[in-house]
């Protein structure tokens, strides 16, 4: 069970929901990170009193350091700072709660200290399965799932001997707020209408992708490397209540899921605590008022974005880091309302028809990758 947590992103939404889930269980934090939200991480760091306070914005953390003179607390800046903040002596735990490829070093970096690691950036196995997964075992690092759909299925396999007796991973998708909709109807979707999940309140960048379905792609091949899981043994079910986080099917055909209310301190929780539960901040689920449950196929023709990602799974090496490097420069157009929502997956095929994949990659292949596949969805 954690004690004193590194918290990378503490401004974001998963961040904010860890202070909750720190607040309520009595832990400690001992650093925070953020890009530049200079005035959430000052309160932030008046009411948790951390070691180090790391701003990747080098003004910001100029900013932090003023304003922060009267404690004892310590401001770094950039890459450095994240990576020290992830590597700190007095922190057994990191949370990972930044969103994209800046995730990856100092992730890799915690892990090399054999650090705890509280997975919530997915881009960080999509990118980098093997070698993460790799070094995560050869420093003794323990990767528990904060995303609820992975936290779901590590909860479902507690009481599993021997990962041979899986059957199937089932993860469930919401289907984001455009479930039904037909390819032609998505052409017209506008900005405000894709941030306007109908279950999950998360960051601009995240809500997109689960619009465009990309997000369960993502965690399709993030499945893949937590469970060393070949993808035949993986499927995807849209369920628009968000209620059963995901399944497990064994060989016997039992199936067990984990299900609670759409509240990711829930898996925050868990991942901190885990073999343990206690008491915490999440909302009870009550199954008499939350409705019937129902399931359904995902479309995949409608949502071009899904199929890229599973035949990037399948392709695997650096096929993900060009997947995601992609789809994180064309997001980063749609939400500026440079692009329209169906250019995403347009931009996106078209870095994956540019840019060859590697198998078996080193971290600069991967990062290499990721600068090929932005260059490529960023061109017009």
């Amino acid at each position: 069970m954690s004690s004193r947590i590194s918290i990378l992103g503490s401004t974001g939404s998963i961040g904010r929901q860890s202070l909750d889930v720190i607040a309520a269980c009595g832990m400690q934090v001992a650093a925070l990170t953020a890009n530049s939200s200079v005035e959430l991480v000052e309160r932030q760091a008046r009411q948790f009193n951390p070691e180090l306070v790391a701003m990747m914005d080098e003004q910001a953390a100029a900013d932090l350091r003023v304003r922060l003179a009267d404690t004892q607390i310590r401001v770094a800046g950039g890459m450095e700072g994240l990576i020290e903040a992830a590597t700190l002596p007095s922190a057994d735990t990191v949370i990972t709660a930044v969103v994209g490829m800046v995730g990856l070093k100092p992730t890799l970096a915690a892990i090399r200290e054999g650090k705890r690691i509280a997975l919530a950036n997915k881009e960080t196995l999509v990118c980098a399965g093997e070698l993460v997964m790799a070094a995560a075992q050869e420093y003794g690092a323990e990767i528990v799932p904060v995303d609820s759909e992975h936290s779901a299925l590590f909860q479902s396999m507690q009481g599993c001997r021997d990962r041979g007796e899986v059957k199937r991973l089932i993860l469930t998708a919401s289907g984001g707020p455009f479930f039904g909709w037909k390819r032609e109807d998505l052409e017209g979707v506008t900005l405000e209408k894709a941030l306007k999940h109908p279950n999950w309140s998360m960051g601009a960048k995240i809500t997109v992708d689960s619009a465009t379905l990309m997000n369960k792609g993502l965690e399709f091949i993030e499945a893949m490397h937590l469970y060393h899981m070949p993808p035949e043994k993986i499927s995807i079910v849209v369920h628009r209540e968000s209620i059963v986080h995901s399944l497990v099917e064994y060989c016997d055909n039992a199936v067990i899921a984990q299900l609670g209310s759409p509240d990711m301190r829930i898996p925050i929780q868990y991942a901190l605590t885990w073999p343990s539960r206690i008491p915490g901040p999440a909302d009870p689920l009550d199954l008499l008022t939350c409705g019937p449950l129902t399931f359904a196929q995902p479309d995949l023709e409608s949502f071009p974005c899904l199929p890229m990602a599973l035949n990037a799974a399948r392709i695997g090496g650096t096929a993900g880091a060009i997947l995601n490097g992609a789809n994180e420069a064309a997001v980063g157009l749609f939400l500026k309302e440079k692009i329209g929502f169906m250019d995403i997956p347009r931009r996106v095929a078209r870095a994956m028809e540019k840019v060859a994949p590697i198998q078996s990659p080193t971290l600069e292949d991967v990062l290499q990758a990721d600068r090929e596949a932005r260059r490529a969805a960023l061109t017009e």
